[in-house]
């Protein structure tokens, strides 16, 4: 089931407080990601992503998703700290009522070369489609997931095989991932043709598995981008997040 943010011209998946699970534009609009040179501290890049959006004649509003870079994977309490503090923007932005949030979002760990604290690596906006685009598929982000089962319990009841690396423990993990991905497409009625970017986010290697999870499935029909990072909670070992956007620009 998805929902209509007016206010901003997409509609998303709704999900838990701190995102969604995607975010799509609707007829007459299309996504504009924006990517950092460098990462950059998350106040500054709310102040630089406002600046942007603003300057491209949209609303706050047009906001619809981001990618965040954090030190190292949070404890369960510590995710929940961070995820209270970024939303307090997104309720001064008119994007979080304090129960619905509309926007989606990637956060992960890079292994090497982490940031001292919380950055954005991008971010996305809705804006008009030119009239020539407007029969084409609408643009779509699909915020990252990792192995975790939804519902009540804490995250190590709900990891799927709870610390265990070994290989039929990681294929069951990436497994279940990409499903999971391809529920929040078919959210949409989209599927991986519809993509032109697929990001997965490990610090393992995964080729063993590659193959048939991802690329018989139809996951890698642009390619996959491997980003050596860790999911952002403790305990989790495989994220991917997944987009179809029009116009990407770097600044």
């Amino acid at each position: 089931m998805t929902r209509d943010f007016a206010a901003g011209d997409y509609r998303f998946i709704p999900a838990v407080f701190q995102y969604s699970s995607g975010a799509a534009a609707l007829s007459g609009f299309e996504i504009e990601r924006v990517r950092f040179d460098r990462l950059t501290p998350l106040a500054e890049g709310f102040a630089q992503a406002a600046k942007y959006i603003q300057a491209a004649g949209r609303p706050l509003t047009a906001f619809c998703a981001c990618e965040l870079r954090s030190p190292a994977a949070f404890s369960e309490a510590g995710f929940l700290a961070f995820n209270r503090h970024y939303v307090k923007t997104l309720a001064e932005w008119g994007l979080f009522d304090g129960t619905s949030n509309p926007v989606a979002r990637s956060n992960v760990c890079p292994e090497i070369d982490p940031p001292a604290e919380p950055s954005f690596y991008a971010f996305s906006f809705t804006r008009p489609s030119p009239e020539e685009a407007a029969a084409a598929t609408p643009d779509f982000i699909i915020a990252g997931g990792a192995e975790t089962r939804g519902g009540p319990g804490s995250y190590p009841e709900r990891i799927v095989r709870y610390r265990d690396l070994s290989p039929h423990g990681l294929k069951e993990k990436i497994g279940f991932t990409v499903r999971e991905m391809e529920s929040r497409l078919a959210a949409f009625a989209f599927g991986w043709k519809d993509t032109t970017a697929v990001q997965a986010y490990t610090v393992h290697d995964f080729h063993p598995v590659m193959v048939e999870e991802l690329v018989r499935r139809g996951a890698a029909r642009s390619g996959l981008t491997w980003h050596f990072a860790r999911p952002p909670v403790l305990d989790l070992e495989f994220e991917m997040d997944c987009r179809r956007v029009t116009r990407e620009t770097v600044i």
